[in-house]
């Protein structure tokens, strides 16, 4: 699976960005689909995953702000990040795996396939 993420920025502290991630090279619709971001001196954290059935997985940190979605017929994740803080500074990576159970989407090493990475940044 290849995944190409794009969509980053720098935003303003309360705006809003959507990241998107192009999946190919496998049947997009098995795979579960992650965003995961990565700040500097800090672990690698599950944002948000979406199953190949619909159930979402958020962060509590961004609960009620980010949305996670999917679009099987273009082969692509989204996520919608609303009323965004200067704490969500960070690269945006989308990851797909096909087996993993919900219990497991949280540690990053589970996941079997990454994207390239795209870095927001929010700040005044």
């Amino acid at each position: 699976v290849q995944l190409q993420a794009c969509g980053g920025g720098l935003v303003q502290p309360g705006g809003s960005l959507r990241l998107s991630c192009a999946a190919s090279g496998s049947i997009f619709s098995a795979n579960h689909m992650a965003w995961y971001r990565q700040a500097p001196g800090k672990q690698r954290e599950l944002v948000a995953a979406i199953t190949s059935g619909g159930t979402t997985v958020y962060a509590e940190s961004v609960k009620g702000r980010f949305t996670i979605s999917r679009d099987n017929a273009k082969n692509t994740v989204y996520l919608q990040m609303n009323s965004l803080k200067p704490e969500d500074t960070a690269v945006y990576y989308c990851a797909a795996d096909s087996t993993l159970i919900q219990s497991s989407m949280r540690t990053w090493s589970n996941w079997d396939y990454w994207g390239q990475g795209t870095l927001v940044t929010v700040s005044s």
